[in-house]
Formats: C-alpha cells, sequence, structure tokens
C-alpha cells in the first residue's frame, strides 16, 4: 500500500527520502525535517533523480497530490509512498505533543496574546478597536457570534474578541461560533486543535452544506455562501446573539469594491456592518474592516501558527498546491493591485477612500434603496 501514516514515517529504520511536492514558499516557511523540494508539477521531469533503492516518503498539504504521483510511479518499479494527511498531518502531530506540556501550552497562548497587544498594537490591535469605535460595531448589551471559519483570519478576530473583553470598556458578551458544513477529518481536527491552543471556547454545530451544494454544478460556490451565512445567524439567534461577526479583513474590502468595477459594472464596497434582511433583529459586523492582510499573516507567521487554507470540498484539490483561489476573479484582482502597488504605495488606500468620497452631482446615476436616480433629475434645477 502506497499510502502510509506519520507514524509509519517516523518508525522508518532504513536511510529513506522524504520529498516535500508543496509550493516553495511553503517549502521554505516549513517543512518536515531532512526534506528536499520537488514541486508536484515538476516531479514527473525530476523523476531520474528519484532512487529506486530506498524508499521515498512524499509530502503535499492534505495527501491527495502525493496519493496521484505514488500510485503512477510505483508501478515503474519506484518505492513511493504519500504521507495520509499530507504536512497537516505532521503539524498536528507537533501541536498535539506541545499540548501535551499544559504549561508550554499555556505559556504559548499568553505570548500569541501578548504579541497582538504589544509587537503588532499598530497594525492590528489599534485598527481593530479604531474600527470598532468609527463604525459603531459593538452596543453595550450586545451578544456578538464571533464565526470562526478555522482560517488565519478568523482565528485571529477570535483572540482580538478575548482582548476587547479582558482589556476594553463595552458591557457586551461574545460566542465564538464554529460551524461544521462537512469538513474533512483533518481540517476539523485542525480547527479544533487551534481552538484548544490559542485558548479560544469554541462552540460547534453541525450542518450538510457540502452535501446540499454538491448537486449544485454551476454555482456551488454563491450557494454553499448564502447557505453558510444563513445558518449562522440562524444558530446565533438561537444562542441569544443579536449580531455575527465575520473576519473580512481590508484586502477584502478593496478587492471587492474592483472586483464590482471590473466585473460587475457597479460602484459598491462591502460594508463594515449590516442589518440582516431575513433574520430580523440580527446584525453582520466586520470588525477586521481596516487590518492589512499581509500584517495577519506576519502575526501568524511571528507566532508559528497554521491554520486551514481552504477547507472547502470542492477546492481541497486546489488547495494541495497551495493556492485556493488559483484562477478565480478574486485572484486576478489580487495579482492587479499587486502590480499597481509598485507604482503606487497609495494605491490601496485610495481604492479604500474612493468609496467615502462619492460626489453624486459628478456621478452620472446611482441607486438608492432599490430606486435608480438620474443627473438629468436635477439637472435644470
Amino acid at each position: 500500500m502506497y499510502r502510509v501514516t506519520i507514524e509509519d514515517l517516523e518508525q522508518e529504520t532504513r536511510e529513506k527520502l522524504v520529498i516535500d511536492i508543496r509550493s516553495k514558499a511553503d517549502f521554505e516557511k516549513e517543512t518536515y525535517p531532512g526534506a528536499i523540494h520537488i514541486f508536484w508539477e515538476e516531479f514527473d521531469s525530476h523523476i531520474d533523480e528519484i532512487p529506486k533503492d530506498k524508499p521515498v516518503y512524499l509530502v503535499c498539504y492534505t495527501g491527495l497530490r502525493s496519493d496521484e504521483i505514488a500510485e503512477r510511479w510505483n508501478k515503474q518499479g519506484y518505492e513511493l509512498y504519500s504521507l495520509d494527511g499530507g504536512f497537516y498531518s505532521w503539524r498536528r502531530v507537533k501541536l498535539l505533543q506541545f499540548m501535551k506540556e499544559e504549561d508550554n501550552r499555556e505559556q504559548r497562548q499568553k505570548d500569541v496574546e501578548r504579541s497582538i497587544v504589544k509587537k503588532f498594537r499598530k497594525e492590528i490591535w489599534r485598527k481593530f478597536t479604531k474600527a470598532v469605535n468609527e463604525y459603531e460595531l459593538i452596543q453595550d448589551g450586545d451578544r456578538i457570534a464571533v464565526c470562526i471559519s478555522g482560517g488565519k483570519d478568523s482565528m485571529l478576530m477570535a483572540k482580538l474578541f478575548q482582548e476587547l473583553l479582558r482589556h476594553g470598556q463595552k458591557n457586551f458578551e461574545a460566542v465564538f461560533l464554529v460551524m461544521n458544513p462537512g469538513y474533512n477529518e483533518i481540517n476539523y481536527q485542525t480547527i479544533q486543535d487551534n481552538a484548544r491552543l490559542l485558548g479560544v471556547p469554541i462552540t460547534v454545530f453541525e450542518s450538510q452544506i457540502f452535501d446540499i451544494v454538491a448537486s449544485d454544478v454551476e454555482s456551488p460556490c454563491y450557494l454553499c455562501a448564502r447557505m453558510r451565512r444563513g445558518h449562522l445567524y440562524n444558530k446565533a439567534k438561537e444562542l441569544g446573539c443579536n449580531k455575527i461577526a465575520l473576519g473580512h479583513h481590508f484586502d477584502d474590502v478593496i478587492e471587492t469594491i474592483l472586483m464590482g468595477m471590473l466585473y460587475g459594472a457597479q460602484i459598491q464596497t462591502m460594508m463594515p456592518k449590516l442589518h440582516s434582511t431575513n433574520f430580523e433583529g440580527m446584525e453582520l459586523i466586520r470588525p477586521l474592516y481596516l487590518i492589512r492582510e499581509e500584517d495577519i499573516i506576519h502575526w501568524m507567521n511571528y507566532n508559528d501558527l497554521q491554520f486551514i487554507q481552504c477547507a472547502c470540498r470542492f477546492t481541497e484539490h486546489c488547495a494541495t498546491c497551495g493556492g485556493t483561489e488559483k484562477g478565480s476573479k478574486r485572484a486576478e484582482i489580487k495579482e492587479l493591485i499587486r502590480e499597481l502597488r509598485k507604482k503606487s504605495p497609495y494605491i490601496e488606500k485610495n481604492i479604500f477612500r474612493s468609496v467615502e468620497n462619492v460626489n453624486l452631482s459628478t456621478v452620472i446615476a446611482y441607486k438608492e434603496n432599490g430606486v435608480k436616480h438620474h443627473f438629468l433629475e436635477n439637472y435644470d434645477d
């Protein structure tokens, strides 16, 4: 059998070779001890470098790519093995080993919390509190469902809410809500392990959204997003919450603005808060609204944290090559903004501020409460 567990790899007594087939950037950030790098797309062209006289263990993100390669080349006389669960299975073993030492876990949690209010005070903490105050995201008496998907953004948001509850002046409550829409076992366990490591008391509820949208071949992402939002609202309301908090950040906002203009022929933005139209009395807030994604990544790497990248069943295969948005319109917009940034460091802030400085007297038409208005209506007044 070409698929092996992390225990099989660790117990191998023969001389072995471990090859990390993830992206170069992820390999350089962290890899299995002693592993070499060959990107999965280039593996076949390097097959002459693979020895036939020793076992070779392949490590990808989740095990999908390594399964394919091992199965293909084992038929050609190579002894290739695919690490079941990939790199994340090894990270999970490391995390569990670390968490066995309770004192270390508590210290790690304190270090993460200290980094938010000390090292990343300007980039993260102040921008979080600024968004809360400037957009009036939290009022006294609120009970907020902090929605955690398991990625870097939502996990940071959870820690920020904990710090606000610990140090802030707001009289509110928070429930740290995780919905399992059908995650695979590795992703689900990773979310639980990280919550335990970071000291976030999560409330988990199950749904079958991935199974339901599997039949929608045309727009599963759109349907999935709507259903996830609805399930979160419903569960939050059931728990006595009047708001849900999502982890959209500054980069999500400016990408949405450009996507609307270039692909939707409209000027609109991702709002910092919204009243729900389907759940009376419920509101959506985005407390990371002013925080840059690069600062979130810096915080994650500084604390040596590893979160799931993409938990969607339909993009897991894409996620194994490191780019969950590869080929999407949002990926195109990200690249466009990166190119524009090379020409001016003010591009991103200007995109963000453009929807704060709309001059209606210089706009051909606009909509208000669903009603379209044209400049000719008042042109002669």
